[in-house]
């Protein structure tokens, strides 16, 4: 056995085609060898048949040059042997047999040639190269197939694999392909859709869609194009991946990209099978969880996140199109503003947490009233809206009005605090109040606001007068801030009496207004428009300053020394500065802390209980006192009552006006003088105008009062002379407070 791996460029030799000469005679196995070692080949001999089996064993060859006469076996053998192995080679036969036998049984045996010797040099090497060759283009032939194989199971992965789903439709509209994904989506597997049209599973409302751009046919650039449609999943199978979150209804949402495939020369119509159209490639995607993504996004845009109701700009957009239909019909229609009456107590008592609870019944409550085609919307806040179209007459909007008026009344639970509320109800009718949106929604909203002027739970239609008292609020906001800036405002004092003794001993402040129109105007004229249109915290600072003022000029006319109550609004308490503000006032005027008492009102007690004790623990260690004014008319807690730094009660007038009989029982007014005692308090009684209702508070318990019975507020002036004639009847005076109220 001899192997020879000719010189030359450095190649593997698995690149160089493998040849195995197999022959007994060694002069003829050398002039062949000799022959073919210049070639390019890697050359095996052998010498007898068992020595080519065990080189057909040990490696694989190309090419067989195979004597059939061997000493131990013939060449029939031995191209049994590897036929029967499967051994893949060509045998080129080479004999000296003149028979035809030998020639026949070696092309049987699938011999790629037979060469009698002798035989030419070029006629073997010819012979050997086109083996060869043959052997190449075969080689070849099956990488490529092994190549498309290959290829073909990966693109099959590919698409059986994609998230989309991959179709095919013939000129006719049926499915000649479809991959797996059809059914983990919509049910369907591949057998039950090949050869059916397209229509089995596209929602029968989009199929006029569907028809269109499955039939119409595009050539070049122009032939691809999308459409979404809606495809139904399969009932009968359930059991598809995906389709649980997927499709958690029977209709699908589905982005369709199609692109039609046609032959070059553009055949279309009936004849286009004929000439090779085959039809449209698609790809199908679910977008469904995009759809509900951008409903999810587009419902926020429009709605109220709270009560789920059309939020302002949803609201407009109907009012719009109400608009225009009444125009074209030319009937009337309503637009109501409702405003909760008491909500802003019910938040601040409760947190807003039960204020929205109290929203969201509210808002069901008002929905249950309404037609189908009416509009109820949430403006913001506690402010409702409702555009009620096709309008009969007035005595409609009326009887909505009224129907919401009926249902707020009744009590609501919010988890166990019972609540009652009203509301005011503004109406303005299309055309007569307003033709445009802008129009009709400040008219009915200037009715509201008449409406809670007039003591609010009720409803009242818009008319031209109102805008007057609407510009007359306009101009009052603005002269109110002109008044901080001119020094308009100005403290009045009510002196407090000790009927033990008919002296005075202390007094309540009140804020006036010094109008250059009006003349002189109260506190309740207009400190309540002060709170709405955020003015109270520039005129509780003013309030601060003129306290610690007038303390100042009484301190330096030599008076007595007062103690003057700060009536606290809740807003200028939640302001974190307060406690700086007041320190800061005290020491800039000299006033002793001792001298300012502060008022607060029960419901700044229950509405952030923790936060108003840590302020008042602050100015009581500053040495200023605390007071509760208007008491029993709040949410008043004795446990709170207990936990805050309390030195005075007040009661309010409303229980003193019910006083007429000096002997009869009014046993509120009985149980707050019992806590005072109780709690070591002292008590003053507000609002005392008649000598029975003296008498009966005297009588149990309660001597300080104050009231147009003894004294109507003065201003400092008129007071100090009052509290000067009173030391000269009295020099022995006690020390006098006097009580500030805004």
């Amino acid at each position: 056995m001899n192997e020879n791996i000719p010189a030359g460029p450095a190649v593997a030799p698995d690149f160089f085609p493998r040849l195995l000469l197999v022959d007994d005679e060694p002069r003829l196995l050398s002039s062949l060898y000799e022959l073919l070692r210049d070639r390019s080949y890697h050359l095996v001999t052998a010498t007898c048949g068992s020595e080519a089996l065990a080189q057909l064993n040990r490696m694989q060859f190309d090419l067989v040059l195979l004597d059939l006469r061997l000493p131990d076996m013939s060449g029939h053998e031995i191209m049994d042997y590897i036929n029967a192995r499967g051994i893949e080679c060509d045998v080129i036969v080479m004999s000296g047999d003149v028979g035809i036998e030998a020639a026949i049984g070696a092309l049987k045996r699938g011999a790629y040639d037979y060469l009698r010797k002798p035989y030419s040099r070029e006629e073997l090497l010819k012979t050997v190269e086109n083996a060869l060759q043959k052997r190449r283009l075969a080689v070849d032939n099956q990488c490529i197939a092994q190549r498309l194989e290959n290829s073909e199971k990966m693109y099959r992965t590919l698409v059986d694999s994609s998230p989309d789903i991959i179709y095919t439709l013939n000129h006719e509209g049926h499915f000649t392909f479809i991959n797996d994904r059809a059914y983990q989506l919509l049910g369907y597997s591949r057998e039950e859709l090949i050869g059916k049209h397209y229509s089995i599973v596209v929602h029968d409302e989009d199929l006029e869609r569907a028809k269109y751009v499955f039939s119409e046919r595009r050539l070049d650039d122009r032939a691809a194009r999308s459409v979404e449609l809606r495809l139904k999943c399969n009932g009968n199978n359930g059991g598809s991946n995906g389709a649980e979150r997927t499709f958690s209804n029977t209709l699908m949402a589905i982005s369709l990209g199609a692109l039609g495939m046609h032959v070059k020369d553009g055949s279309e119509g009936p004849d286009a099978r004929k000439h090779g159209v085959p039809g449209i490639y698609g790809v199908a995607r679910d977008i469904t969880d995009r759809k509900r993504a951008e409903e999810q996004i587009s419902y926020q845009a429009y709605h109220d996140i709270l009560t789920d109701l059309p939020n302002r700009m949803l609201f407009k957009d109907r009012l719009g199109l109400a608009v225009i239909q009444a125009k074209r019909k030319q009937t009337e229609l309503a637009v109501m503003f409702v405003d909760l009456d008491r909500f802003k107590l019910v938040n601040d008592t409760l947190g807003h947490v039960k204020g929205d609870e109290l929203l969201q019944q509210a808002a069901l409550r008002l929905k249950d009233c309404l037609r189908k085609g009416d509009t109820l919307a949430r403006q913001g806040g506690d402010e409702f809206t409702i555009v009620l179209p096709e309008l009969r007459d007035r005595a409609d909007a009326q009887g909505v009005a009224e129907k919401f008026l009926e249902c707020l009344q009744r009590p609501f639970d919010l988890d166990g605090h019972i609540v009652h509320i009203s509301a005011s109800i503004g109406i303005a009718v299309y055309p007569n109040d307003g033709e445009s949106i802008d129009e009709l929604l400040r008219h009915a909203d200037i009715a509201m606001y008449q409406v809670k002027a007039l003591g609010k739970n009720g409803h009242s239609f818009y008319h031209d007068s109102m805008l007057d008292v609407s510009h007359q609020k306009i101009a009052l906001e603005q002269a109110l801030r002109r008044a901080l800036e001119n020094g308009e405002l100005e403290m009045y004092y009510q002196p407090q009496i000790d009927v033990a003794t008919g002296r005075i001993v202390g007094a309540e402040g009140l804020m006036r207004w010094n109008h250059p129109q009006r003349g002189l105007l109260s506190a309740g004229e207009f400190l309540p428009f002060a709170e709405e249109n955020g003015l109270m915290l520039p005129i509780s600072d003013w309030m601060l300053g003129a306290l610690c003022r007038d303390l100042l000029l009484w301190n330096q006319a030599g008076g007595e020394t007062i103690r003057l109550s700060l009536n606290l609004s809740p807003q200028y308490l939640d302001r974190g500065d307060f406690f700086e503000k007041m320190r800061g006032a005290l020491t800039r005027y000299g006033i002793a802390p001792a001298q300012i008492e502060v008022e607060i009102t029960e419901n700044i007690c229950i509405r952030n209980p923790q936060y108003a004790i840590e302020q008042l623990n602050k100015l009581c260690q500053l040495g200023v006192s605390v007071a509760i004014d208007d008491f029993g008319t709040g949410y008043s807690s004795l446990a709170y009552l207990h936990r805050f730094p309390i030195h005075t009660i007040k009661i309010d007038q409303s229980f003193v006006k019910e006083i007429h009989d000096e002997n009869g029982h009014y046993p509120v007014i009985l149980a707050i003088i019992s806590i005072a005692r109780g709690l070591g308090l002292h008590l003053v009684a507000e609002g005392v105008e008649t000598e029975v209702q003296a008498r009966y508070l005297q009588a149990n318990g309660c001597t300080t009062m104050q009231g147009f019975l003894y004294f109507r507020p003065m201003s400092l002036t008129s007071f100090i002379h009052v509290l000067h004639a009173q030391d000269q009847a009295w020099p022995q005076a006690p020390v006098s407070m006097i009580a500030v109220q805004a």
